[in-house]
């Protein structure tokens, strides 16, 4: 992927355990490399279709100062989080920090740290057939949307019949492609803490429920801890989720079975006759 370079941006902060660090301050040099597609810029000559270096410099400065931490790996984080969030051409971003001045009684030329952070393409799946459904699912979608950042497709929402357990009322589904700095393990974490926000219990596997948040696929990787799997390991068997994924992401490929979403979705629909049909289209 191509990139921006910004070597050795030479700021003065607070950052640091020792208390003499926060108090008077030392010498930081800030390194940026921004990863993002050069070929638009490359061909116009026009600066809206790339960043400017000086805004960069200027941005990454404020944000630096703005807090004292005791870890320059938070400055960092802060600091990549920052640049993904502020400026949308940027793709991902390595950062490193280096620290001349380090009190470690050592002669050294710095000490430092560096990370790479990129956004994340993540589908979810989202169910509900306990109380108001599709409140229930709007709540669900605002709540992930400020916790991974944004929301960008929807799909249909579509009524369906339960699988497993039966005794209950007739779910509505949907599927939301996300964009997110979290990890799989992150993420997971956010959308269990968004299930209980909205009082989802836990009582009778596969039962009724207020809210539902699976991760469906996670970029192009594969997932396999004890407590999340990735992709979804029964989502080619699901009619109710390939369905709205056909709407967001018909052509994406399931990294495991490497087959094409619709084409699970159709090896499906032949072997099976699932009641699902539309039901409305949420509003974005």
């Amino acid at each position: 992927m191509d990139k921006i370079f910004i070597k050795d941006l030479q700021v003065y902060g607070y950052h640091g355990v020792n208390k003499e660090e926060k108090k008077m301050g030392q010498r930081f040099l800030i390194s940026l490399e921004l990863y993002m597609d050069l070929s638009v810029p490359g061909k116009s000559d026009n600066l809206k279709h790339t960043v400017n270096y000086a805004e960069i410099c200027e941005k990454v400065e404020e944000k630096f100062r703005e807090n004292k931490f005791d870890l320059i790996e938070a400055v960092a984080e802060s600091i990549a989080k920052f640049i993904l969030s502020s400026f949308n051409l940027v793709q991902g971003v390595k950062v490193n920090i280096k620290k001349p001045w380090a009190p470690i009684g050592k002669p050294l030329d710095f000490a430092g740290v560096e990370i790479s952070r990129f956004w994340h393409l993540a589908y979810v799946g989202i169910g509900s057939n306990m109380g108001s459904r599709e409140e229930n699912i709007h709540s669900a979608i605002e709540k992930i949307g400020i916790a991974t950042s944004t929301v960008p497709k929807v799909s249909k929402l579509y009524e369906t019949k339960p699988v497993g357990y039966i005794e209950q009322e007739d779910f509505l589904n949907c599927v939301i492609e996300i964009k997110t700095l979290f990890k799989p393990e992150e993420l997971l974490v956010e959308l269990l803490g968004i299930e209980g926000q909205l009082k989802r219990e836990r009582t009778i596997k596969w039962g009724p429920r207020t809210i539902d948040l699976d991760v469906l696929l996670f970029d192009d990787e594969i997932v396999s801890q004890e407590n999340l799997i990735v992709p979804h390991p029964r989502m080619h068997e699901r009619l109710f989720v390939l369905q709205p994924l056909c709407d967001l992401a018909p052509y994406k490929l399931h990294p495991v079975l490497r087959e094409r979403i619709i084409n699970l979705k159709e090896n499906l629909i032949k072997n099976e006759q699932d009641d699902v049909k539309v039901y409305d289209i949420i509003s974005k």
